[in-house]
């Protein structure tokens, strides 16, 4: 019998990856994204909207039980405190950190009733460490973090575990996206910020949405059944500098 997995924010990036992967190791797929995508049964959904998440993720487990979820939708937002509006500060804790709650609360009743699960939330090395211009960002992953141990002491009686899968930098639309709003910005060039970027991991390279994948796969899987409440830092060495 197949596991179902869900995949917030599955069309693109790490979570198309995700997707794929998890479809090749014989789950069922649900992608909830605003993208349409070929990969895994897609179910248009926008995470800030708690309603149609929990509407979504309760037609689904009232079908199938819900093994594995993968918090994954997100944006990225670059400035200081002082060059964060209000607005901006509530678009990315919307998208961010309120999607993972509403989902994950959304996909608990299901686990706690099969008395098992597995909660994977896409963080970020900026849960460990901090940068520069990254306040809003920084601190939503940071959120992430939190909720993947809180969750894991909740409900660990439950046998469900909750992880944080926390990437470095990853070559991913959203990195491309990133790179060139600061090269519009700042007048730079953006194959010179590619191999700085580079230059500042340790093993001198980006990282790739497929080898996130694989760690995120193994979290779900019954070799990680004593891993619950962890972050999980895939940085290529850059938070051990």
């Amino acid at each position: 019998m197949k596991k179902t997995c869900i995949v917030t924010g599955g069309s693109s990036g790490i979570g198309l990856s995700i997707v794929k992967l998890f479809l090749a190791n014989h789950y069922r797929v649900f992608n909830l994204d605003l993208t349409p995508c070929e990969f895994g049964e897609f179910k248009l959904c926008d995470v800030t909207n708690s309603k149609q998440v929990t509407e979504i993720i309760d037609e689904i487990s009232a079908e199938f039980p819900i093994d594995v979820f993968i918090s994954n939708a997100g944006i990225h937002f670059s400035g200081s405190i002082e060059n964060t509006s209000e607005a901006e500060f509530d678009n990315v804790f919307n998208i961010n950190v309120k999607g993972a709650y509403s989902a994950i609360k959304a996909v608990l009743p299901t686990m706690k009733k099969n008395n098992n699960g597995a909660i994977i939330l896409m963080s970020s090395e900026q849960a460990l460490v901090a940068k520069h211009n990254s306040f809003a960002y920084n601190l939503s992953k940071a959120a992430l973090a939190s909720i993947a141990k809180t969750t894991a002491l909740d409900y660990a009686k439950y046998n469900i575990r909750a992880n944080a899968v926390c990437p470095g930098t990853i070559e991913t639309p959203l990195y491309h996206q990133a790179i060139d709003n600061y090269c519009q910005r700042s007048g730079a060039d953006k194959n010179n910020v590619h191999e700085e970027e580079a230059a500042l991991q340790p093993l001198n390279r980006l990282g790739q949405p497929e080898e996130v994948a694989e760690l995120v796969l193994f979290l779900a899987s019954d070799k990680a059944k004593f891993i619950t409440g962890s972050l999980q830092v895939i940085d290529g060495g850059y938070t051990v500098q």
